[in-house]
């Protein structure tokens, strides 16, 4: 039977030792090689999950801090809000809705109210009490202590415009003082509070 030829090596001493390389690894490089793909998966998750973090802030929900007591008790000053900017592509504005707009009076500015009157509603307030259509409207979000007895006289909602008020009624600059807000002001609905603990729910 033929033998597998050998090579001796140059030191006789080893003779008798297969020939050629040993083919030996270190100890790092099977789990470097392991590590490589798991990295690029892991680098590939974290771009795709900052790409749909980015889309959905940029186009669909935005975080805000609210600033200011207008709205209270509803919504409290420094709390934070998630605004989804997407809905009222898909649904109308509704009243009782509570919105993010840009302040007719400086652009540069947002605030945030509840929808009172919608387009084509009369509006009045007689000593506090909100009139819409000639009905009373029912207000459980306003408790007495943060009412007013402010009055407004009886008017027409124009078209593509909407009646907004803070909840907070004696301490809010709202449609009572710039009027009805046209909807292309309004970008946002306040959907979801996530900050302080006891306060995340649904904005309701």
């Amino acid at each position: 039977m033929a033998e597998t030829p050998l090579t001796a090596p140059a030191n006789n001493s080893s003779a008798g030792l297969p020939a050629g390389p040993s083919s030996v690894s270190s100890p790092g490089g099977d789990s470097k090689a392991r590590l490589r793909p798991a990295l690029a998966v892991w680098l590939r998750d974290l771009i795709l999950s900052v790409a749909i973090s980015a889309f959905i802030i940029i186009f669909i929900y935005q975080p805000v801090k609210v600033e200011g007591t207008s709205m209270m008790p509803s919504l409290e000053d420094q709390e934070r809000i998630f605004v989804n900017k997407f809905v009222y592509r898909l649904e109308p504005i509704s009243r009782g809705d509570v919105v993010v707009f840009r302040y007719p009076r400086d652009p540069s500015k947002s605030y945030i109210k509840r929808v009172i009157g919608l387009e084509g509603d009369r509006i009045r307030i007689d000593g506090g009490q909100v009139y819409v259509n000639g009905l009373a409207l029912d207000e459980d979000y306003v408790p007495p202590a943060y009412a007013d007895a402010r009055s407004y006289p009886e008017t027409v909602v124009p078209p593509q415009c909407y009646f907004l008020l803070g909840d907070h009624r004696s301490m809010s600059n709202d449609s009572r003082d710039f009027g009805p807000v046209n909807q292309s002001y309004i970008y946002g609905k306040a959907v979801f509070g996530y900050w302080p603990m006891d306060k995340v729910g649904r904005v309701r």
